[in-house]
């Protein structure tokens, strides 16, 4: 391989003898050959990629904030946009131009990109635009179109891996489609050689386009699949650098599993001989009891259907810690509620609350706002106030032919919103709970939580839409728990004794695999200025990356799965279709 000014191999191939990266390669002749070996591995990984994004559909989520120069906070949203959508990786790999001319031939009618497929709710930038921010310059990403140079070894968390830049070969710069080539920095993982990392732009062809940070995360032995990427881009028309866009796209639900485990059907139960004495059997149950188990019916299908889709996090550690909230406000108002209220955690970055019968659900990105206990539970003795109401789920869903849907129709038709009357009496219990509980004197911290969302809900119009329930906000004017509001103290942008609200990303940690969550164990930061307060703001992602040894594996994928992959695609996991 001959490089070409800065980007030749002669300071990689030196760099890669001396720090002994390559030993798990058979020997070569020279370094070059060596690093050359290594290259051929990179390309062929990522090109196995695409096969194994073929077998899956997991959820793409995008949110973009569009920002403007603050003199005391940096920068500040001035308004949003938001895509939910599935991924779709049709057909062949697209050939790439002056690639093998057979395999052009046979595959040039079904030549496709990577695209997005709108099964929801789309008003955002070019959702493709953001796809190719998935896979680098897929059917294209190879030797002959790119050259490489070796900067370092480096650890992303856990795992070591080895840092290229890359820039288009002279002439090279443009596909015969006219698309832009990629020009950037990729982390390699020092095992098997899959890219896990890569930041930098695609050359721009007649539209904007962003600079980006797209981080993959390790599976299984051998799969690292797309999870995050953060994006920005600053006003170039400005000599001073300034940003005017930042945006985040998370990938999760490879392989959701079915809430109802298969191996139930598996299970023999024997009973054993009758002792009762059968004037002790119930007879049929009483009409309140009826009317409840039907409801409690409607709200499980509901449940099963959103977690199927990807939508609803199986339930797990995060719903312990928001019941812990909602026994808090029972136990010390003297509730005993039947049936027991649950609490679930709906995966959508948009701020929002609802019940499902007797089923609290709160959306990642409000948990990840939320800037304290007290404020948790304001938003959940609101709901609470609802299911005291008996404010009821609509009981069609207990017809199974209306859960039967599609997850266009389940988006659409799955509305949990109430009425003005039902808000104001839900408010009206909420209160009464909250002067009732542990968290009566943090209350005007919960106030200044709504004052904050309140202030900046005209500009953060996408953040605060809901997919189900009600709007927290609308314009600036705050929809619920007013009486809070009025309690809590002034807002102060430019103290960093006031937190009012969290960034976004910062308080939950989804795993894209399996669409789990946890609550991230961060550390206190002490802020510097108000610039690093960013309420609801879009923030980098940095993932600490580990690898998943083949116990863990073992563990992580139920055992009807199929294998992972090594280093392939023809192992991958099974199909989420």
């Amino acid at each position: 391989m001959r490089g070409s000014g800065t980007f030749g191999v002669r300071r990689a191939a030196t760099a890669l003898a001396l720090i002994g990266l390559l030993g798990t390669l058979p020997a070569a002749a020279d370094s070059e050959s060596r690093l050359g070996q290594v290259l051929d591995r990179i390309v062929a990984n990522e090109r196995d990629l695409a096969g194994q994004l073929e077998r899956y559909r997991p959820l793409v989520e995008t949110y973009i904030q569009t920002v403007e120069a603050d003199p005391v906070l940096g920068s500040v949203p001035v308004r949003d946009n938001y895509f939910l959508g599935r991924l779709e990786l049709p057909g062949p790999a697209a050939i790439a131009d002056g690639g093998d001319k057979d395999r052009a031939r046979k595959g040039k009618k079904k030549q496709r990109t990577l695209s997005l497929f709108d099964d929801f709710y789309s008003a955002t930038f070019k959702p493709e635009a953001f796809a190719r921010m998935l896979m680098l310059d897929r059917g294209a990403f190879d030797r002959t179109h790119y050259e490489f140079e070796f900067i370092r070894a480096e650890f992303l968390g856990e795992v070591r891996t080895l840092v290229f830049d890359v820039i288009p070969r002279p002439g090279k710069a443009l596909h015969r489609r006219g698309s832009g080539r990629f020009t950037g920095r990729i982390w390699v993982e020092d095992q098997d050689y899959h890219i896990v990392r890569f930041n930098g732009i695609y050359a721009a062809v007649l539209t904007v386009n962003f600079h980006f940070d797209s981080w993959r995360l390790n599976m299984g032995p051998g799969v690292w699949l797309p999870a995050y990427v953060y994006t920005e881009e600053p006003d170039r028309a400005l000599k001073q650098r300034q940003l005017t866009h930042k945006g985040q796209t998370r990938i999760w639900g490879y392989q959701v599993r079915r809430p109802d485990a298969e191996d139930e059907f598996t299970k023999v139960l024997i009973d054993g001989p009758e002792t009762r004495d059968p004037n002790d059997r119930p007879g049929q149950i009483s009409p309140v009891e009826s009317a409840r188990a039907w409801e409690s019916e409607a709200e499980d299908n509901v449940l099963r259907r959103l977690e199927r889709t990807g939508l609803l996090a199986p339930a797990g550690e995060v719903d312990t810690v928001l019941q812990t909230v909602v026994t808090n406000l029972e136990i010390t108002n003297g509730l005993d509620i039947q049936p027991a209220v649950r609490c679930r955690v709906l995966l959508t970055t948009p701020l929002e609350s609802f019940t499902i019968g007797h089923t609290i659900v709160l959306s990642r990105g409000l948990l990840d706002v939320l800037p304290d206990e007290a404020s948790l539970a304001a938003v959940l003795a609101h709901e609470l106030g609802h299911v005291l109401s008996g404010h009821e789920l609509d009981t069609r869903y207990a017809f199974g032919d209306q859960v039967l849907l599609g997850d266009r129709q389940a988006m659409e038709q799955f509305v949990f919103q109430r009425d003005p009357a039902e808000e104001t009496q839900a408010d009206q219990r909420a209160f009464e709970l909250l002067t009732n509980s542990p968290y009566k004197d943090d209350l005007g911290n919960a106030g200044l939580f709504l004052k904050a969302l309140a202030a900046g809900a005209p500009e953060l119009r996408a953040l605060i839409r809901p997919h189900f329930g009600n709007r927290l906000a609308q314009e600036d004017r705050l929809q619920r728990m007013n009486r809070l509001v009025e309690a809590a103290p002034e807002l102060e942008p430019a103290s960093v004794e006031q937190i009012a609200a969290l960034p976004l990303g910062g308080r939950v940690k989804l795993d894209p695999w399996s669409a789990r969550i946890e609550l991230m164990k961060n550390q206190r930061v002490a802020l510097l200025s108000a610039r690093e307060k960013l309420a609801f703001q879009v923030t980098p992602l940095m993932p600490h990356l580990v690898r998943h040894d083949s116990e863990t594996a073992r563990r992580a994928v139920p055992a009807d799965e199929p294998p992972l992959a090594r280093t392939g695609g023809s192992g991958a996991p099974g199909d989420t279709r």
